[in-house]
């Protein structure tokens, strides 16, 4: 079958350069899986290239038609379709009409269940352009954007207004309308050193176009272009850039040519702090820091433009003026901000309002600085009274000038506001700290009370928005409350602190309590149902085996201080050990015997009466001290090893008792008491009836 390349690209106004590596992605994705659902599989596969102003889809080894198909379709039973004289009923000139046949080509075959019509149809396979034309516009529509916009009466929406649409296969035009842009063969170059358009022919006679136009479609040569022009650039003052490869990327998908400028300021601005100039450079201008071979800060930044410069110096002190206009008021904010000390900015926070149902900003740091103290005097008792003190500065800055112009200085500033008053260093880190980890997978916080504070701070939170009921569902979590859960249980694995969550929660329902009403049994237990459910999915990204995971996390997610650990010594215990199967066997046949058992029974001896009841109940007994202990102190492998003593006995009363015995109730509920007590046991590391075996 004849084979083609299929190219599109569609021209855009600037998208943002966050969306463009995404947006790829699931052009591509999608791409893949119209070619797939149309019997049109690439067979070299789907190819996306991009800048700001063009998304590009190359596949090669397009089929130019499909094969045709063969459809074997079974219709009604043959007794319901041919009467008792053999003619045709409705059922059988329904089957065929529907299949767009006579009566008399219907056949019949045999099957276990008895004879039914059939029919053999070939289905002529369509060509490709035919079937794109209609797919195509389907496709783009469909690709996500994390906001997407609407312009003029188009009727569509799309990252941002599509101006040109190209759609070819083998050079000729895939005909078709999508926001009311008809695909051709005509694209455009750079919108400013090359802005007239041309005609291609096929994907190879396009990127050579786009380079002669000054348009570099390749997202990591472009990447790999502003790095080494950035390096270039900070040479020429004997530096080199800061490593940022977000910035990299974040720049290369602002422009379609990259040329690297290098600009300066006063020197006088170095005297701010470090992050706060960085910020200015880095978040607003989009601007690359330069460091001295000793690794100091110097005054001069690397710009990166969009087009070509006939003169370095007039770009390069527009860069300069822009930035220094930046500079000039941070330098401003941050010394009128030191004028007041942070701790009488505690105060102000009264008037912010945290959340309508949840109050003001300065009632939550409350809350979470009074938790913050108890978990402070459990986990870290000598620094209790400096935790409660940062919880209490850890929110001040949020009403400084410096963070109101540069959110993403928050708990930086704080920090350094604090060490400008006089406080300790642990306690100015603990603010800066208590905002880690950033974000999945970020750096957890440095110091214990950074640490403390910060899990005081997200378990009010969840806390907080659980009891007013706003936890997040499927597909929403405006609050951001999973990556505050996966958080908190990052920082307590990390720390090996054994603390009880659903104990810590009660606390923070206990305080919340104060000013709401709610249900604080049914809050607790979908908060701990939430944390649980993201322990799990954290776990199962790393790979952990679910059954393993499981029998832990549904007997045992109080302290997660040790949950690894367990998890762990489980997956060794059930690969190595041959008893394994026989524990997790037998705690299968103890768990469905109590399924429908709601009393709990001690276990009276002198009710035994057989030598089995006796014997199990011995094993048992001697057995329970040095377990339990093991389970306590973390020794899973050698109460597990432990319990494979169990594993006759159990068989033995098992072979040798009438358990739900109707002789005496007694007697039936005395054993059902044995089971419970084995069951104690099992559980004390997890549940093994939980194994798919």
């Amino acid at each position: 079958m004849e084979v083609a390349e299929l190219f599109l690209e569609i021209g855009t106004e600037e998208i943002p350069s966050g969306y463009i590596k995404k947006g790829l992605m699931e052009l591509m994705r999608l791409a893949e899986g119209t070619l797939k659902e149309n019997r049109l599989m690439a067979q070299g596969g789907a190819k996306v290239y991009g800048t700001p102003r063009r998304l590009v889809l190359v596949c090669e080894g397009v089929p130019e038609k499909q094969e045709d198909m063969v459809q074997e379709i079974t219709g009604p039973p043959k007794k319901v379709a041919y009467d008792d004289e053999g003619n045709p009923t409705r059922a059988a000139h329904g089957f065929a009409k529907k299949q767009g046949l006579d009566v008399s080509d219907l056949t019949c075959i045999r099957t276990e269940k008895g004879e039914y019509l059939y029919c053999k149809q070939t289905i002529p396979g369509r060509k490709a352009r035919e079937i794109l034309s209609e797919a195509l516009p389907q496709m783009i529509s469909a690709v996500p954007w994390p906001k997407s916009m609407r312009w003029g009466d188009v009727g569509v929406a799309f990252a941002r207004p599509i101006h040109w649409i190209v759609a070819l296969m083998e050079g000729e035009v895939i005909p078709f309308e999508f926001a009311a842009v008809k695909a051709g063969c005509r694209t455009f170059g750079h919108r400013f050193m090359s802005p007239g358009g041309m005609d291609v022919t096929c994907f190879e006679d396009y990127r050579r176009r786009m380079r002669d136009s000054f348009v570099i479609i390749e997202p990591d040569e472009r990447e790999a272009l502003v790095e080494k022009q950035a390096f270039e650039a900070a040479g020429r003052v004997g530096g080199a850039p800061s490593e940022d490869p977000e910035l990299v990327s974040t720049v290369a998908n602002l422009v379609e040519f990259p040329s690297a400028v290098c600009g300066s300021f006063e020197e006088n601005f170095l005297a701010l702090p470090e992050k706060v100039l960085i910020t200015a450079m880095r978040e607003h201008q989009k601007y690359f820091a330069i460091y001295s071979g000793e690794g100091e800060l110097m005054p001069h930044f690397v710009a990166v433009n969009n087009t070509g410069t006939r003169d370095e110096s007039i770009v390069t002190r527009g860069h300069e003026r822009v930035l220094r206009a930046r500079l000039s008021d941070a330098d401003f904010f941050f010394k009128e901000d030191a004028k007041t000390p942070l701790a009488e900015r505690k105060e102000a926070l009264k008037g912010v309002i945290y959340q309508a149902e949840l109050g003001t900003s300065y009632a939550k740091v409350m809350r979470f600085r009074n938790l913050a103290v108890r978990l402070a005097g459990v986990l870290i008792p000598e620094k209790a009274e400096d935790a409660a003190v940062a919880a209490e500065l850890c929110k001040c800055d949020l009403i400084t000038q410096m963070v109101g112009e540069f959110p993403s200085l928050q708990g930086i500033m704080g920090k350094e506001y604090a060490r400008m008053d006089g406080h300790k260093e642990d306690v100015c880190q603990a603010i800066e700290d208590h905002y880690r980890p950033l974000r999945a997978g970020g750096e957890l916080p440095l110091t214990d009370i950074g640490a403390v504070v910060g899990i005081a701070d997200r378990m009010d939170t969840i806390a907080g928005y659980f009891a007013i009921g706003l936890e997040p569902t499927g597909s929403a979590d405006p609050f951001a409350l999973r990556r505050h859960a996966l958080a908190v249980i990052r920082i307590l694995e990390a720390r090996g602190w054994d603390i009880s969550l659903t104990e810590t929660f009660e606390s923070c329902l206990d305080l919340l309590k104060e000013k709401l009403e709610f249900d604080s049994s049914q809050v607790l237990h979908r908060i701990v149902e939430f944390m649980r459910e993201r322990y799990r999915q954290m776990m199962l990204r790393s790979g952990y085996d679910s059954d393993v995971l499981e029998a832990v996390i549904s007997v045992d997610f109080d302290r997660l201080g040790r949950l690894r650990k367990k998890v762990g010594d489980l997956g060794r215990f059930s690969a190595e050990s041959d008893r394994f199967q026989d524990i997790a066997l037998t705690s299968k046949r103890i768990t469905n015997m109590l399924k429908k058992e709601k009393g709990s029974y001690e276990v009276d001896p002198s009710l035994f009466r057989h030598e089995c009841e006796t014997a199990l109940f011995e094993a048992c007994k001697g057995m329970e001290p040095e377990l339990f202990a093991f389970a306590e102190r973390g020794g899973y492998l050698e109460a597990m090893n432990l319990m494979t003593g169990l594993v006759g006995p159990v068989d033995d009363f098992f072979e040798g008792v009438e358990i739900l015995t109707k002789e005496s109730e007694a007697l039936r509920n005395n054993r059902i008491g044995m089971l419970q007590r084995l069951r104690r046991i099992f559980i004390a590391v997890a549940d093994f009836s939980r194994f798919s075996i």
